[in-house]
């Protein structure tokens, strides 16, 4: 552990209340200067979103924002132009989470497989990702879902394969957590109407049970994030102040179990607002024009690291 991060871990059981949104603003903006372990990243800019197609050039400008930030990426398609992240990823050394999207759209379903499957055989794949959330959406069968699994493991046996969903999926489809090389949960303390005083508690709760579900298999947070702005869930507030603690009470947990996390999310997308309402829009750590939200000294801690 460095002695920069030896800094935050100072942190850990500091009253947030009696520090300025300046004062969280810093310790964020120090987390991210240090780097952190993983982020979910889309490349989407304004206007834009899945169905969208992408172009290497802006892959390149978007990940430029936050590459010096993280030891990971996470992609989530690999279509439209999303294929391309891993190879840009690697390219800045990182490593590589690649989703393959999979929905109820069975012919495209087969064109992501095929895609991964050449990206990881190319060597740009660490680790690949088999669908996020279809079994919470619907969107598949259990036993579709496995087939489809087991054809990654199949045709790429040398890379670890897993599965993301929310992390009581893996407690109710004991069948998908056996399949799977390692376990990839989302956590949301948030969307379950969490307050935030008490969101880390309830995160390591759901932590726990993935790690349970998996018996001894390694599990990652794929997902786990707080919004900034919009409309309250049950007890769960966004604000500024609610994000930045929820931000660094995640990584200061995370650097002490060492337990792999990767943020949610990357960027602000407006598109999101379609789907999960106005806060949809505000779960990024660079705003959507890619400014760091919680603090201006970001730029200059990084040239100190």
């Amino acid at each position: 552990m460095s002695s920069k991060y030896n800094k935050h871990m100072s942190l850990a059981g500091v009253n947030f209340l009696n520090l300025s949104h300046e004062a969280l603003g810093g310790i964020a903006a120090k987390i991210i200067a240090d780097k952190i372990h993983g982020i979910s990243f889309s490349p989407y800019i304004e206007g834009q979103g899945p169905g969208t197609q992408i172009k290497e050039e802006q892959i390149r400008e978007r990940l430029k924002v936050i590459q010096s930030n993280v030891n990971w990426i996470r992609s989530f398609s690999c279509t439209d132009g999303n294929q391309l992240i891993p190879k840009v990823a690697q390219q800045n050394g990182l490593n590589t989470m690649v989703g393959v999207w999979l929905g109820d759209d069975l012919a495209m379903n087969e064109k992501e497989l095929a895609n991964a499957i050449e990206i990881a055989k190319a060597g740009h794949a660490t680790i690949l990702a088999v669908g996020n959330e279809v079994l919470l959406r619907g969107d598949l069968t259990e036993d579709q879902l496995i087939d489809y699994i087991k054809r990654a493991k199949q045709a790429l046996p040398d890379i670890d394969v897993g599965y993301v969903d929310a992390y009581y999926e893996f407690e109710d489809h004991p069948r998908v957590a056996q399949v799977c090389d390692v376990i990839l949960a989302n956590c949301y303390p948030f969307w379950e109407g969490c307050p935030a005083q008490y969101a880390l508690l309830y995160m390591k709760d759901m932590y726990r049970r993935a790690v349970r579900a998996g018996g001894g298999k390694k599990v990652i947070i794929t997902e786990t994030g707080w919004p900034s702005i919009g409309s309250a869930e049950g007890g769960a507030i966004p604000s500024n102040e609610n994000a930045m603690k929820y931000f660094i009470d995640t990584y200061l947990w995370a650097e002490e179990e060492g337990i792999e996390v990767f943020y949610f999310s990357s960027f602000d997308e407006t598109w999101k607002v379609e789907v999960e309402g106005d806060v949809g829009a505000y779960w990024g750590l660079w705003d959507k024009e890619g400014k760091f939200k919680y603090s201006d000294d970001l730029q200059q801690l990084q040239e100190c690291v």
